[in-house]
């Protein structure tokens, strides 16, 4: 499991220009079942993502097709998580 934190970076000001790439991107992570969630971070610092069924890899090399990271608009940081202890049925979810 994956934390991917995309904070905006030093072309924050073309994050227009690529919201149609980077929307299409997130919902083909979605639909593909390696996107769990997307949201917003607070304050307007960029969005962040939890990926599941990847290695941190593959994780990688999916983020690095992100428009949005792909022209600088947000700088990618990557946090895996080995889970010890799930809630009941997120183990099911998580793969």
């Amino acid at each position: 499991m994956h934390i991917v934190l995309l904070k905006f970076g030093p072309n924050r000001s073309q994050a227009a220009q690529w919201m149609a790439g980077h929307k299409e991107w997130i919902e083909k992570g979605i639909s593909d079942g390696v996107f769990l969630l997307a949201g917003s971070l607070e304050n307007a610092q960029g969005g962040a993502l939890l990926a599941v069924k990847l290695t941190k890899a593959e994780v990688t090399a999916l983020v690095e097709k992100d428009p949005f990271v792909k022209h600088q608009v947000v700088e990618p940081e990557i946090i895996s998580i080995a889970p010890s202890r799930t809630a009941m049925g997120l183990a099911e979810i998580i793969g």
